[in-house]
């Protein structure tokens, strides 16, 4: 059976939130054609000799710090992410993020100040009609190009295996915030996951990050999310 690994607790957490009704698209890269993207000292963290670029659409919930309770309109929005793997000095896995698309202004300009994350703002959607899954986004700014329209229909719960966990179980992001490298840890259950099918994908994030377009057609999972404790990031 395969393990998971554990999550370094966050004991002192400064904000909570839920991210819910996740897809997981991943797309096998030669690590030659990624690891320029990687600052150093981290590395690109490989499976089956390949590294992974993934774009994992969701709605994000009940934003707030541990204190106080979420707020209507800006607690909750959609989000999608584009990122890679990537190991520490330390040889801690983590996320290493070439963007992060937000539907709220306020949330990716305290995202961008306080962690050092690329964040962008895009008009975003979020749509749940039974199994199927709908997601579209456009960016607003830094600029006008990247977007989404991602459709997958869900299937059955699955046990993960070895691949999947390296692929979705990361309990840790760096960053950069003034010039320094920084990661944060995160801490959740493990990610319940279901089989799922893409009916239809476009996107323009891998080509806005300066990737080049995949090769072949992805992974794909579904979950219907964790709820997490996030901490505050530290110099490595």
């Amino acid at each position: 059976m395969a393990q998971y690994p554990r999550p370094e607790p966050v004991r002192f957490a400064v904000m909570m939130q839920s991210w819910c009704n996740l897809t997981f698209l991943h797309w096998r890269y030669p690590v030659s054609i990624i690891a320029p993207y990687v600052p150093s000292p981290l590395t690109v963290d490989s499976c089956d000799g390949s590294a992974w670029v993934g774009i994992t659409p969701f709605f994000l919930k009940n934003l707030h710090p541990p204190a106080l309770p979420s707020l209507p309109w800006i607690s909750h929005f959609p989000e999608t992410n584009c990122r890679t793997y990537v190991k520490g000095p330390d040889g801690k896995p983590g996320i290493w993020f070439f963007s992060l698309d937000a539907a709220r202004l306020p949330a990716v300009a305290g995202a961008r100040t306080a962690y050092g994350l690329p964040y962008a703002w895009s008009r975003m959607r979020v749509r749940k009609i039974g199994s199927r899954m709908e997601y579209e986004s456009h960016r607003r700014w830094p600029d006008h190009v990247a977007k989404t329209h991602i459709c997958i229909e869900a299937g059955a719960p699955i046990d993960a295996n070895e691949m999947e966990i390296f692929l979705t179980e990361r309990y840790r992001l760096y960053s950069r915030i003034l010039g320094q490298l920084t990661f944060t840890d995160v801490e959740h259950a493990p990610w319940p996951l279901h089989a799922a099918q893409a009916t239809r994908i476009e996107q323009t994030l891998t080509a806005a990050a300066g990737l080049p377009n995949p090769a072949e057609g992805p992974l794909v999972h579904f979950s219907p999310g964790v709820t997490v404790r996030v901490a505050l990031p530290r110099k490595i």
